[in-house]
């Protein structure tokens, strides 16, 4: 089926961001520890990012390549610790407008390319409880 005729899948959680100060220091827990798979992604936004398989929920850890990068000003701002959430939705362009139109301050005006290649775009977390949202389609 193609994605203009597949069913709408609903949202649901993505995978949550984890900004952390040296991936080798905690690749152990998440890899050895938990038992958890290694998923190959691309780093993205001066970050590198080692992902795992938590049994179809996906743990991104990020950590910053470049001194000036979100994940580098949140770790000197806040300490490491969970970054964003991020919510698949099946309307990316839909959701945006609806959250724009309820006043929520967004930091992507509109979708741009992310990580593997995927459209995301970030609320802000004044509007989201203090909570970072990274959007992305299924």
């Amino acid at each position: 089926m193609s994605k203009a005729t597949s069913p709408p899948r609903g949202t649901r959680i993505a995978h949550i961001g984890i900004a952390v100060d040296e991936l080798d220091r905690i690749v152990p827990f998440y890899r050895d520890l938990l038992g958890l798979s290694e998923v190959k992604l691309d780093d993205s936004d001066g970050a590198q990012i080692a992902g795992f398989d938590a049994n179809g929920s996906l743990i991104e850890l990020l950590q910053a390549s470049a001194a000036n990068s979100p994940v580098a000003k949140f770790v000197a701002k806040r300490g490491p610790g969970i970054h964003h959430i991020c919510f698949a939705v099946d309307d990316l362009n839909g959701t945006l407008e609806r959250c724009r139109r309820a006043g929520l301050k967004l930091i992507d005006d509109v979708p741009r390319l992310g990580a593997d290649g995927k459209r995301i775009a970030f609320l802000h977390p004044s509007s989201t409880a203090g909570v970072l949202v990274e959007l992305t389609e299924h």
